[in-house]
């Protein structure tokens, strides 16, 4: 199980970017348990959008674990799993900055997951979450920041990757160059509404090209490696491509529309 998840408090207010991966991610059967909330300093965060696309998110966990093993994927709304949390809700959003809940809450994920990709605020964080994870139970994780400051894999620079498995963390960086695709600047990822970036979502998993289809395809090749579906992050990138291509990657969101609405 994986889960594709970002700290979110970077600043940035991209279009859902790892939401839109996870589909991509599923739809080349790796199971995903998708873990998230609605937005606390951005426009539009991974409840709010999944709500506008027609995912109803606050299924019963038992329904949710149901999704997951019929679906292949399924969202896990962090107030219905983590009281505590949810009591600071109200205080996080009034504040419209992140704390250290946008660190916490991606390392709680509710389904246990054995294999996670996280995407940081801060450079810093890296090496420390991926020892965190690995402690944590984590099989095989990938920890990223870019550094244009996205918490995401990055198109407008190098994005720092701190990869942890089998008890040891390793760091490298990557270049857009390195998945034979332009660099461009950070602005052309800028998201909107949950109505804008659900459309973004749509359009990118049904196919259409551009800049923003291969950063989602960026952010999903390393839960294809943790996945076991790739060895390189060059393959889990292809496979992202060919999955979106093949209709697979749009179809697990028409699935999860319709088994959350029947749920």
């Amino acid at each position: 199980v994986v889960d594709t998840c970002g700290t979110g408090g970077d600043g940035a207010d991209t279009f859902n970017i790892s939401t839109t991966a996870a589909f991509v991610v599923a739809g080349a059967g790796i199971t995903v348990a998708k873990h998230g909330n609605r937005s606390v300093s951005s426009k539009s965060g991974s409840a709010d959008v999944l709500s506008m696309l027609g995912v109803k998110i606050d299924l019963e966990p038992s329904r949710v674990a149901d999704c997951i093993d019929e679906v292949g994927i399924g969202f896990l709304f962090a107030p219905l799993y983590h009281g505590a949390m949810k009591q600071c809700a109200g205080v996080r959003q009034e504040m419209g900055i992140r704390t250290i809940l946008n660190v916490l809450g991606p390392l709680a994920n509710p389904a246990g997951a054995t294999h996670q990709v996280l995407g940081v605020y801060d450079a810093k964080w890296t090496d420390i979450l991926g020892r965190v994870l690995l402690e944590l139970g984590s099989q095989h994780c990938f920890v990223m920041h870019g550094l244009d400051g996205l918490d995401e894999i990055t198109l407008s620079d190098r994005t720092r990757v701190a990869e942890g498995k089998a008890g040891v963390v390793s760091s490298y960086f990557i270049a857009p160059e390195e998945f034979e695709v332009r660099r461009v600047a950070r602005k052309e990822f800028v998201g909107g509404s949950p109505e804008d970036n659900a459309r973004v979502t749509k359009e990118i998993l049904q196919g259409r090209k551009g800049s923003r289809r291969d950063i989602v395809c960026l952010n999903a090749a390393p839960a294809m490696v943790a996945g076991q579906k790739a060895k390189t992050l060059k393959d889990g990138f292809r496979l992202a491509q060919q999955t979106i291509d093949s209709g697979a990657a749009s179809e697990k969101l028409d699935r999860l529309i319709a088994f959350t609405k029947k749920a």
